[in-house]
């Protein structure tokens, strides 16, 4: 395995920490429960905004950026930017205090902006190091490093908190995603100088931008991929969001078992997307993607019904099983469709739709909860993605064992 695909997986590792500590475990529950206060679901309601609204900020954004980033070889810069905006919020979130809802909303918009913003560009980097035969295990490799820092940076936020530093977990996160980030931004291709300025990059990825969204609607198959993908994508980010809040609120979980009970989720999330790195590109990608949904519907059904904690980390750990399954199949089957030299604007698209996603299910878990001052009926609102999104994939053709293109049609010159 050659240094750009380690870097490339590391920073999987890296930005797994704010994925895991301030995304989805222990700082939901902090400002839920402790900023906000949640008796009322109001702690709910305002966690859906914050994560809705940068999901949507990274929605509108990424088409035209992935298209400066090609056009105006500015790639490798922009996921810096993004990514030094993601550090800094994190660690700012150490000086907020009880009541502070407004500037807590404010520091999870920017964060999550700047980790889901870079994202675009870190996936644009798949097909530029690994070949098109085996991106499907790169991309299983990515996401498994990523379990993997989402472990060791629960560890450190453990330790933390066994000691009472609950909100030093904040900059220690940051650290984590910093420190780890470094062997990206030095061993990943380099951008290219081309000699354009950004207002000009900025009206030629535009108009690069709505070309792509043009042609990806043209074609009948990719467009079917996204569709669904929208749709189970906004059960898998809602999922991610809540699971902690519902352990917490609804099971009276404490901060230090949320952390043991998602220690496991990421050790089988990271066995799971092992297992099936190869079967990816073996099987094809829409193979896989059909049964890590089957896998969802069955989990997200159960979680309604769940009532002791025991049972929960049962379902939690068959959750961990399809979600670096889903996430990384569906990132090798979209791969098989777009043209080279386009790498950065079609994956701004695919963030676009996976964003997109991210706004309509936290929104409706928070309203749902607050309305019937029950957290079930809302898991068992989040069925309905995963049911919609399988019906419509299993219609998609292509996604068998990528040996080439899907849309073999070359990108013609920018007019």
């Amino acid at each position: 395995m050659n240094k750009k695909i380690v870097s490339w997986c590391l920073f999987d590792f890296a930005s797994s920490s704010y994925s895991a500590i301030i995304l989805a475990v222990i700082f939901p529950v902090y400002y839920t429960g402790f900023i906000v206060g949640n008796a009322a679901g109001q702690g709910d309601v305002w966690w859906g905004r914050a994560i809705s609204a940068s999901m949507a900020i990274v929605a509108i954004s990424s088409p035209v950026l992935g298209g400066i980033a090609d056009y105006a070889r500015l790639r490798k810069k922009l996921l810096f930017t993004y990514t030094a905006l993601c550090v800094i919020s994190v660690a700012a979130l150490y000086f907020l205090r009880k009541g502070m809802t407004a500037e807590g909303f404010t520091l999870i918009v920017l964060a999550t902006v700047g980790m889901e913003g870079g994202l675009v560009f870190y996936n644009s980097f798949l097909t530029e190091i690994a070949a098109r035969e085996y991106q499907g295990r790169v991309s299983s490799w990515g996401f498994a490093t990523g379990y993997a820092g989402s472990i060791a940076s629960l560890c450190f936020a453990l330790l933390l908190i066994d000691k009472g530093s609950l909100t030093a977990v904040w900059p220690m996160s940051a650290l984590f995603f910093a420190l780890f980030s470094l062997p990206a931004f030095l061993f990943l291709p380099a951008d290219c100088t081309s000699g354009v300025r950004i207002p000009e990059a900025a009206k030629a990825g535009f108009r690069q931008s709505l070309d792509t969204l043009k042609r990806i609607w043209a074609h009948r198959e990719q467009k079917k991929l996204l569709i669904a993908y929208l749709l189970y994508a906004d059960g898998v980010n809602t999922v991610i969001v809540f699971s902690s809040i519902f352990a917490a609120t609804t099971l009276h979980f404490s901060p230090r078992e949320l952390i043991l009970v998602y220690l496991t989720v990421q050790f089988t999330a990271l066995c799971g997307a092992f297992l099936l790195a190869k079967p990816t590109d073996v099987w094809g990608p829409r193979k896989v993607v059909v049964l890590s949904l089957y896998l969802w519907i069955m989990v997200s059904v159960a979680a309604f019904f769940v009532a002791s904690k025991l049972y929960f980390f049962i379902i939690a750990s068959a959750a961990g099983l399809g979600l670096g399954t889903v996430q990384a199949a569906t990132r090798a089957f979209y791969a098989q469709f777009i043209p080279e030299g386009r790498e950065s604007e079609y994956f701004g698209v695919y963030s676009l739709m996976g964003k997109t996603s991210a706004i309509a299910g936290p929104l409706l878990f928070g309203y749902v909860s607050s309305t019937f001052g029950s957290q079930r009926p809302a898991v068992l609102s989040v069925s309905v993605f995963f049911i919609l999104g399988l019906l419509i994939v299993r219609t998609v053709k292509g996604g068998g064992p990528n040996v080439k293109k899907i849309m073999p049609d070359r990108p013609g010159p920018l007019s």
